[in-house]
């Protein structure tokens, strides 16, 4: 059987060109590559899965590589790059800090950072999670961080910038990453898919978009699950059920009803939510979602805003003409109010109902059609 390798280390950017959704960092990168402006440390900051560590060691490559291109990628064909692609580079050091915090493992490094390169032009320290070193092997490490040998790089990476002490943020070139937009890891995912021979909905590349907040390889991870439990066949419903997800359909489906003001075929609806095993909260939170996208859907300005598929952007457009901005302000006041207090309600199954009472009784309260 042959071995599987996830799709986040199958697929992983070995580029900074290939680098999915943080254009503002390797830009900068490579305009420091280029002009020859290396700071001596660098701080990679971010949330996780969004290519931090990737970003650490495309720049330790490239900076030790002896013939990069015009746009300062590493060229693959030195006997740099071939000793890192092969894991042999004896130039680039990699450091855990969750598991190697102590005092002495930092002491080790300063030790080794004294001896030169051999055969390349950089010695490069990447260390990952920094902000798990002890409060003394920050101390030990002041040093060597503040006036390290012209040849050598230091590259930390966190998720918690806040905890690492302020002497070493002051020595160091800070990069902020950010969270990876939802269309960008679609079209990630859209290559993975078609590379790997995976059959597959739009609308499911979004819910798994959506589902992993802004992280790549928590998207990965999931296009691998969901892979395996589709049989690479990947639908919006199948993706759904996968991930224990609501069906933004039924979301539609209430704001028709309140605009009928159909009180009975709400509740029958929010039974057959409850019925699919899930709660108050989850649902609630939802629809109140839902409506705030309604409301940025009424400006064609705005629509950027909308973090869902062309498919869907449409349907929300459409729903928020049909509802008028009057009404739909006055749904999510009344939807924000009530997941607001939901948390202290003692019986929360009435507690929503109340709620969806309220917003299938309000068109007709307000005694005129709502405005197109």
């Amino acid at each position: 059987m042959e071995n599987f390798i996830v799709s986040a280390r199958k697929y992983r950017p070995t580029t900074f060109e290939s680098v999915v959704g943080q254009s503002h960092i390797t830009t900068t990168l490579k305009n420091a590559i280029r002009t020859g402006k290396l700071a001596q440390a660098f701080l990679f900051c971010g949330p996780r899965g969004v290519g931090k560590t990737t970003c650490a060691r495309i720049l330790a490559k490239t900076i030790n590589c002896q013939n990069p291109t015009a746009d300062m990628e590493a060229c693959n064909e030195c006997e740099s790059c071939k000793s890192f692609n092969n894991n042999t580079s004896m130039n680039i050091f990699e450091l855990d800090a969750a598991s190697s915090n102590s005092v002495d493992g930092i002491r080790a490094l300063t030790e080794q950072v004294r001896i030169p390169p051999q055969g390349g032009k950089y010695k490069v320290y990447i260390i990952d999670e920094v902000h798990m070193l002890s409060t003394s092997a920050f101390n030990a490490f002041l040093k060597t961080l503040e006036e390290p040998p012209a040849y050598a790089k230091f590259i930390l990476a966190t998720t918690e910038k806040h905890k690492i002490i302020p002497t070493i943020l002051s020595r160091c070139q800070i990069f902020d990453f950010k969270r990876i937009q939802t269309e960008d890891i679609v079209h990630h995912l859209e290559y993975v898919a078609t590379q790997e021979g995976v059959t597959f909905e739009p609308e499911a590349l979004h819910i798994i978009a959506q589902k992993a907040e802004g992280g790549l390889r928590d998207a990965l991870s999931l296009f691998d699950q969901l892979v395996s439990f589709t049989r690479s066949n990947l639908t919006y419903k199948g993706c759904l059920e996968n991930l224990n997800m609501l069906d933004s359909d039924y979301f539609f489906r209430f704001v028709d009803l309140f605009r009928q003001g159909d009180v009975s075929s709400t509740l029958l609806l929010y039974q057959e939510i409850i019925d699919k095993g899930f709660d108050g909260q989850h649902f609630i939170t939802g629809l109140t979602e839902h409506l705030r996208n309604l409301l940025v859907s009424i400006d064609p300005a705005t629509h950027r805003l909308l973090d869902v598929s062309d498919t869907y952007r449409a349907k929300f457009g459409q729903q928020a003409h049909d509802c008028g901005i009057a009404l739909l302000m006055k749904y999510l006041e009344i939807a924000s109010d009530y997941e607001y207090r939901f948390r202290d309600a003692n019986n929360k199954r009435l507690f929503v109902e109340i709620a969806l009472m309220k917003l299938a009784t309000l068109a007709k309260s307000m005694q005129q059609p709502a405005a197109g």
